[in-house]
């Protein structure tokens, strides 16, 4: 082997191995999450709502939900019973790198129409076991606990919605591919994403301005010596082809963080029942803070026709 070659053998080398090398580290940083990390998520969640909205969820009368799920974790949720008696439940989900707080001042206008709320912190969020992110496709599997346990705890003639937010909203609508129990009626996302490989994509260009190609892909195969699951395969459009439960797809125009165009991407996928908002000049996930009476009007015409 004459010497140039052997010199560059070495660099394809050891330029493969610095990228497999940066692809279990990328892998490592975006997925798993350490209890200091959860922690700083929970309080990131309180920060980022009113004084009024959280003094509101601590003064309610809050019942703390558990399950454990077949791979052995224990996740917990708050469960507010409304104020008067009532058949309906929203299950709300929150945003990656947040806890249950995130969603308190949805929980607030729920509960104002006369639901009961439950708040589950996601897997490896909040007071939830785990430290593995799932980016709501193992989380699909949790909530169909809570809507069981739901069911179980408020009775058989409940009638339940699932709303989510960012991951939570992937979370929720992943859940609708799933066979659900008749009791669900509806299903809100809010700025969620279709494809976890995509997003990954995106987040590695976006947050640490890397080349998409081929951490991405290397990654991908990582996840499945993990956890047994690619992230190619974990696509939330293709679940959501499956869905008979009603959805209302809701995101912002301006979101630099889940592009709008997964938003089109999941409206379309839906063969039933379906209702887009996209919200002109907004940010991820601030649809509800750019107009909350139309996003309220919005909300309500929705459900209302299947509650």
């Amino acid at each position: 082997m004459s010497k140039w070659l052997k010199i560059s053998a070495a660099t394809l080398a050891a330029s493969l191995t610095a990228t497999v090398a940066a692809s279990v580290a990328v892998y490592h940083s975006m997925t798993h999450v350490s209890d200091a990390e959860k922690e700083k998520g929970h309080q990131k969640a309180v920060s980022e709502n009113t004084a009024a909205d959280n003094v509101w969820y601590l003064k309610q009368p809050i019942q703390e939900w558990r399950q454990t799920t077949p791979d052995g974790l224990t996740l917990r949720a708050s469960y507010i019973p409304a104020a008067t008696k009532s058949s309906r439940v929203v299950i709300l989900a929150h945003g990656i790198n947040h806890a249950r707080e995130q969603v308190i001042p949805i929980a607030r206008l729920f509960h104002d129409h006369g639901f009961h709320v439950l708040m589950p912190d996601a897997r490896a969020q909040g007071e939830s076991d785990g430290h593995r992110i799932g980016f709501g496709w193992p989380d699909r599997k949790d909530y169909l606990g809570w809507i069981n346990k739901v069911i179980d705890e408020v009775g058989d003639d409940v009638k339940i919605v699932l709303m989510g937010f960012s991951m939570g909203a992937s979370t929720v609508l992943a859940t609708a591919g799933e066979r659900l129990p008749r009791n669900v009626k509806a299903v809100v996302a809010d700025s969620g994403f279709a494809s976890i490989y995509q997003m990954a994509k995106t987040t590695l260009r976006r947050d640490y301005h890397l080349p998409a190609n081929p951490i991405v892909p290397i990654a991908d195969w990582l996840a499945h010596f993990r956890t047994g699951s690619r992230l190619s395969r974990e696509r939330v459009d293709e679940q959501l082809k499956r869905a008979m439960v009603p959805v209302l797809i809701i995101h912002g125009e301006d979101d630099q963080v889940v592009p709008v165009k997964h938003a089109k991407v999941l409206y379309d996928a839906i063969q039933g029942p379906k209702t887009s908002y996209i919200v002109p000049n907004t940010k991820h996930i601030q649809a509800y803070a750019h107009d909350p009476k139309h996003y309220e009007q919005v909300l309500s015409d929705f459900l209302e026709q299947y509650l």
